[in-house]
């Protein structure tokens, strides 16, 4: 699936690509619904309706992934209350294995993520992955999100990569297409980001269900 000796640049996604989907999922869609209807006094499928409602206001661009946002929008401390599911943050399977293979080549390893500072300071607090990597960016950094075609100008400028020879792995198809409209040549998806869903079946970019299907032994 992934001709190695061609890639030079490997861009990573952080949440349901090297971290399991299954902590932002239950936190977004089932604990702080739960907390936002104690905190309002109402039933727990109204506070669900209001908050997807704002999600849908706003998803895809940088407030969808900026804690603060949430914190000043909802009148919650939503750094707290992440912290509180802090114990299901982890890995998927061979994640690590596959960062360990590719910093053992002369490839250029970066991080690439949508997330929050926030977030990724909690996460790496569970996992600290930061080292295997040439380069964390943050999209807050960049001031837009990888959605959006100032992503990956800005992160040019700032770490020079060549668009051919790069395979950029995430989980969301709508930031695939992005990176595909901006040149990235290598795009591959993963088939089950969250672990306690379904596999997903309709991807609409070659995808793979764990790292170990793409880690060759030694590279050519």
């Amino acid at each position: 699936m992934i001709d190695w000796p061609e890639i030079r640049t490997v861009l990573l996604d952080m949440d349901g690509t090297l971290l399991d989907l299954h902590y932002d999922n239950h936190f977004w869609m089932e604990y702080l619904p739960r907390e936002y209807a104690r905190q309002q006094g109402i039933a727990e499928s109204d506070a669900q309706d209001q908050l997807m409602a704002r999600f849908t206001e706003v998803r895809g661009t940088l407030p969808w992934y900026c804690l603060d946002y949430w914190s000043r929008t909802l009148g919650m401390d939503i750094p707290s209350l992440k912290h509180e599911l802090k114990h299901m943050i982890r890995m998927r399977p061979y994640a690590l294995d596959f960062l360990r293979w590719l910093r053992s080549t002369d490839m250029d390893v970066l991080l690439v993520t949508n997330a929050h500072r926030k977030t990724l300071d909690l996460k790496m607090g569970e996992v600290d992955i930061t080292g295997w990597f040439h380069r964390i960016v943050l999209s807050h950094d960049l001031d837009a999100p990888k959605e959006h075609p100032e992503f990956w100008e800005r992160l040019q400028a700032l770490h020079p990569f060549d668009p051919e020879s790069t395979l950029f792995i995430d989980d969301t198809e709508t930031v695939l297409e992005a990176a595909r409209r901006y040149g990235i040549r290598h795009l591959l998806t993963l088939l089950q980001p969250d672990s306690s869903r379904q596999k997903r079946l309709d991807t609409r970019f070659p995808g793979i269900h764990h790292f170990d299907e793409i880690m060759p032994v030694s590279r050519p």
